[in-house]
């Protein structure tokens, strides 16, 4: 944190509302939203409930920053006094088409709502599209995915949500060459203690190519996966003849990829405690 500059936990402190945030968020909260302070940024909270953290967020980003509080609760229309209030169910995707249609595109969307996986998964999804360049979309209490009051651990709550798009940000490599759509303007996204984090950018190349800087190769030996025993390197040179016969080019294939299941097993196997 700069010095002098704005922090998060005094506008919290600041704020006469009653608000409730972890308090690991803070830190996490000047990381992200730091460099849109005292700009004419949109700035979207889903949950509203005692209006303490509308008025955080006012005094955090500053006059300039067009604060919009989202809630299913109808008496959070008290608000809109101060601020632009929606009342509507986060988990619908009508109402978010209705939303941005009004609302237009926005920097930052923060969703503290109401933390189920379809609620969350469903903002994401109908908000990526709607997010300007450099935005960001930020998820809170995502330990939730592991709360049986949430109905969860399962397949498809939040957390494996945003673990599978980030695996699938490594599509746009030319190796593999199939690009998301879904996360096709996604730069990054950032996992924090309870809090998801993606960050959008519409300038990202279609695919990630590899290039070489023209240096002097010494034609070294490729030792990424260990020094091969002699065995292995017989392996390999017969599957390597194979393929230069088309007919045995098929099976050696298979063997090839046959050998590296067995490989992954055997790694899956020696460290399935850390997954």
């Amino acid at each position: 944190m700069i010095e002098n500059q704005k922090n998060s936990y005094d506008s919290f402190l600041n704020s006469k509302y009653l608000s409730t945030k972890h308090t690991n968020y803070f830190p996490i909260y000047d990381q992200l939203f730091s460099r849109f302070v005292g700009k004419p940024i949109t700035f979207v909270e889903i949950g509203i409930l005692g209006g303490g953290s509308l008025h955080m967020w006012r005094d955090f980003f500053g006059p300039q920053a067009r604060v919009i509080g989202i809630d299913n609760n109808l008496d959070a229309s008290k608000w809109k006094n101060d601020f632009e209030i929606f009342i509507g169910d986060q988990g619908n995707p009508l109402f978010w088409v209705d939303f941005f249609s009004e609302v237009g595109p926005i920097d930052v969307l923060l969703d503290d709502g109401g933390h189920t996986n379809a609620q969350q998964i469903q903002t994401v999804i109908s908000s990526i599209n709607n997010i300007k360049s450099g935005g960001l979309i930020v998820v809170e209490d995502t330990h939730c995915s592991f709360l049986e009051s949430f109905g969860n651990p399962s397949r498809r709550s939040f957390v494996n949500f945003a673990t599978s798009n980030a695996g699938k940000l490594a599509f746009r490599n030319t190796s593999i060459c199939k690009p998301e759509v879904f996360v096709k303007n996604v730069e990054s996204i950032t996992f924090f203690d309870s809090i998801v984090s993606i960050s959008i950018n519409e300038e990202l190349p279609e695919t990630s190519t590899k290039i070489s800087n023209g240096g002097i190769s010494n034609k070294e030996e490729d030792f990424r996966n260990g020094k091969m025993k002699a065995w292995s390197k017989t392996g390999n040179s017969l599957i390597n003849h194979m393929k230069k016969i088309s007919f045995l080019k098929k099976i050696a294939t298979t063997l090839f990829f046959f050998k590296l299941r067995i490989k992954n097993y055997c790694m899956e196997y020696k460290f399935r405690k850390y997954f």
